[in-house]
C-alpha cells in the first residue's frame, strides 16, 4: 500500500505527495492555505481516482466527463498526468514519463494506491 505524504513548507503552506509502495511519487498536489484544505484534497484525490482518461495526445479524442485523468505532453516532450476533480479543478499532478505507457502506468497506480492509503505527515 502506498500513502499520502504531507510537507510543509518554509512559509507553513502543505502540500501532499502520493507515494507508491516502491517509495516513489505517483503525483503531487498544489500548495494549500491550511492543514485542513490539504486534507480535503486528499480526499478529493481519495474520491476521484476512478475516473477514465482522457489522452489529450490523440488528435480528435473524445472528451471525457470529470472526474478524469487528462494525459498531455509537455515542452520537453515527456507525457505527464493532470487528475481533476468533478469540477475541473486540478488535484494531483504527475512527473514527466518517457514514454505515454509509463504515464498509463503512474495512472494505473493512483487508481490503486489512492482509495486506501494512509496519511502521514511530516516526512
Amino acid at each position: 500500500m502506498g500513502k499520502f505524504t504531507i510537507v510543509v513548507n518554509e512559509k507553513g503552506k502543505p502540500h501532499f505527495n502520493l507515494i507508491a509502495t516502491n517509495g516513489q511519487v505517483i503525483g503531487t498536489s498544489e500548495v494549500y492555505n491550511s492543514m485542513a484544505s490539504c486534507k480535503n484534497g486528499v480526499a478529493a484525490v481519495r474520491r476521484c481516482s476512478v475516473g477514465e482518461i482522457e489522452d489529450t495526445t490523440i488528435e480528435g479524442a473524445a472528451p471525457v466527463k470529470h472526474p478524469k485523468f487528462v494525459i498531455s505532453t509537455d515542452k520537453a516532450g515527456k507525457y505527464r498526468f493532470n487528475l481533476k476533480a468533478r469540477n475541473g479543478e486540478v488535484i494531483l499532478s504527475s512527473q514527466g514519463y518517457a514514454s505515454k505507457d509509463t504515464c498509463i502506468n503512474g495512472i494505473n497506480s493512483v487508481k490503486k494506491n489512492a482509495p486506501d492509503s494512509p496519511i502521514v505527515e511530516g516526512e
